[in-house]
């Protein structure tokens, strides 16, 4: 019998807004135990979000993830650097894209897989300038205008 889906979807709004979205990847996240059960409670934000690499494996930093509310000694820090799970090919791949200028790693939304497991959608982005959020603005505005007449 499949697992029910999961509603747990935690969104970054705001780096749809600051960065323009060149590739996007979901990676898996290394997380203990009480860390899962508060994210699938939905304590989680992604707000300052950010992946960068050391010794060749990739970590997410920033990501918070609020203490267990019933956890009592077993713990974990809310703050700590989680490890993010890649084939090779992808991290080998996101690896030489980050070592140019001005190009990031993003993370966009956290959410719970049909098989039970948390993945991390991570994109690899491009810095927007004001005068390409502005633009955006625009195209959001016109794009409703239209569905609405």
């Amino acid at each position: 019998m499949p697992k029910a889906k999961s509603k747990v979807q935690i969104n970054n709004k705001r780096a749809s807004f600051d960065y323009e979205f060149l590739e996007q990847y979901d990676a898996g996240i290394v997380l203990v135990g009480t860390e899962i059960k508060s994210l699938r409670a939905g304590k989680a934000s992604l707000q300052d979000a950010y992946c960068y690499f050391s010794n060749g494996e990739l970590y997410v930093k920033g990501m918070n993830i609020a203490p267990y509310f019933w956890a009592s000694w077993g713990g974990h820090d809310p703050e700590r650097d989680r490890k993010l799970l890649l084939q090779k090919r992808e991290l080998r791949r996101l690896a030489m894209a980050v070592k140019n200028k001005g190009l990031t790693i993003v993370a966009v939304r956290c959410y719970i897989a049909e098989n039970g497991y948390a993945k991390l959608h991570i994109a690899l982005a491009k810095g927007k300038k004001e005068f390409d959020k502005r633009a955006s603005i625009k195209e959001k505005d016109l794009r409703r205008e239209m569905e609405r007449g």
